[in-house]
């Protein structure tokens, strides 16, 4: 596909140039966070708020163009839907069931907490700062980008900006990407801070820490039995599967948002009409659907690492539209944003008392929402290496509802507005 370039005052216009500054930046973050030299600054900056600001400068500084640049229509066109069925199709729903009831509970709990969380810091923002928040109509459809990155991730935050009609080249865009970024990676710090001490927490707490040691086994067992180096053919096919389901989609999405659009056009206000929104939850069904299918045993060969690699491409062309200084403009956001995800922690921590789950469900369940498949893994894996499969199956499984219930945030944002 030909890239069109715009009009633009910035260094660089042409498309195929970006799309290789921002490969080289992912190869570099991805380097560097594993190099021994770097450790001590990935200790405290986590490698996803670089996929973010680094392109992000790159903009802000007037050296890319992240408004006049197509990358991000094709990404979230074509590699959008993509992600979202290599990341569904291994989806073990039996396997999340086998976690037992309070790993989905707090889960589910930490799903319920962004989406109340929302309309009530939004009527909080009305509170504090009504001559901003109770002006414009662009910020609670900005606020739903939040809602779809810390239910789901990057792919489900593009599907809110698309179905609720957000300016990706606008102010209020890029301050709540940057609230997104800020808030829910000090949050992720606060987990892994508190990941050591989860022993004397669950001790304190009365918490059963017992299924925890089946889950580790568990998740090794799986991993040495389906893992295997993958070859040609098994790229070939995890393509076929990830571009088919996304043309299929495309083809019903034309159909079925035209259709709806000529004969409801009352069910616009729910963005029924949308052809995006359409293909957003036809891939993930699709994809959810092969999951029961012996098409998730193309996990082994890296179904769900094939489309991490597209989501962190996604997450630098949205990080392109980002201008770092908004925040600092606009302290109010970033207010906003602390109050949702306080409201987001109380409610987990509540539940958690009440149910007395361990601490690693409360920290897997949140992050499986707040940072998705980029950082659940990761605070999983600082209980223990060996869980941090856990993190990716909740953080999957977190995609398959985000789209649905950050509509259903939106939704409650907008009554609230």
């Amino acid at each position: 596909m030909i890239l069109l370039e715009g009009i633009s005052s910035a260094f660089i216009t042409n498309d195929a140039v970006v799309l290789g500054l921002l490969a080289i930046i992912l190869g570099f973050v991805f380097w560097s966070e594993s190099h021994k030299a770097f450790a001590g600054f990935y200790k405290y900056v986590p490698a996803l708020l670089l996929c973010y600001f680094l392109p992000a400068t790159l903009n802000s500084l007037g050296i890319i163009d992240g408004h006049g640049s197509k990358l991000y229509f094709v990404a979230s066109r074509f590699l959008l839907p993509t992600t979202l069925v290599l990341l569904c199709v291994s989806v073990d729903l039996k396997g999340i069931f086998a976690l037992g009831p309070k790993a989905l509970i707090m889960f589910l709990t930490g799903t319920l907490g962004i989406v109340i969380g929302g309309p009530v810091a939004l009527w909080c923002g009305t509170l504090l700062f009504p001559e901003i928040f109770g002006s414009s109509d662009e910020l609670w459809r900005g606020m739903t980008t939040v809602a779809g990155s810390w239910i789901g991730g990057g792919a489900n935050q593009a599907a809110m900006a698309e179905i609720f009609e957000v300016d990706l080249g606008g102010k209020i865009f890029s301050a709540m990407a940057t609230v997104d970024v800020i808030v829910a990676n000090v949050w992720m710090a606060v987990l892994l801070y508190l990941a050591p001490k989860n022993k004397t927490i669950d001790a304190k707490s009365g918490a059963d820490t017992s299924a925890i040691d089946v889950l580790k086994q568990k998740m090794e067992d799986f991993k040495s039995k389906y893992a295997k180096i993958p070859t040609l053919k098994d790229l070939m096919i995890v393509l076929a599967f990830g571009f088919g389901v996304t043309g299929f989609s495309h083809f019903m999405a034309d159909i079925i948002g035209p259709f709806i659009a000529d004969n409801y056009p009352f069910l616009s206000k729910f963005s029924l009409t949308s052809k995006f929104f359409w293909l957003i939850v036809i891939a993930t069904a699709i994809g959810v659907s092969l999951s029961f299918t012996k098409a998730n045993k193309l996990e082994g060969v890296g179904a769900s690492r094939i489309g991490s690699a597209m989501l962190y491409i996604l997450v630098a062309a949205i990080g392109m539209h980002m201008d770092v200084t908004a925040l600092v403009k606009t302290p109010s956001y970033f207010v906003v944003g602390m109050i949702w995800m306080a409201i987001h922690a109380i409610t987990l921590l509540i539940v958690a008392k009440v149910i007395k789950a361990p601490l690693f469900f409360m920290a897997v369940g949140s992050q499986a929402n707040v940072g998705g498949a980029a950082s659940a893994p990761v605070v999983a894996s600082a209980f223990h290496p060996s869980l941090a499969p856990v993190g990716v199956l909740l953080a999957v499984f977190g995609y398959a509802v985000g789209t649905g219930g950050a509509y259903l945030c939106g939704l409650l944002m907008q009554a609230v507005n």
